[in-house]
């Protein structure tokens, strides 16, 4: 079973990794920062931790698309040579 996250959750998510791809990172801890200085005012700091650990999950999961997608690309060209 996976984990359940609101649509304010992913869509808060969305919206920073959409707006700060640079800044995104796959470390809770820095993302967690980076959600803290771009959600400033009333958040709580479990909406914080919420948002941070979802988009570390999501990079973490275009890193790993990526990397299968060069060693495809590799498996691809070593076959045609």
């Amino acid at each position: 079973m996976g984990k359940i996250r609101t649509r304010k959750v992913k869509v808060l998510a969305a919206e920073i990794l959409e707006n700060y791809p640079d800044r995104v990172k796959p470390d809770f801890q820095q993302n967690k920062l980076l959600v803290e200085e771009v959600l400033e005012g009333t958040v709580s700091q479990r909406l914080v931790n919420k948002v941070a650990g979802y988009l570390t999950t999501l990079v973490k999961r275009r890193l790993k698309a990526s990397e299968a997608q060069e060693e495809a690309a590799e498996a691809a060209g070593e076959v045609n040579a």
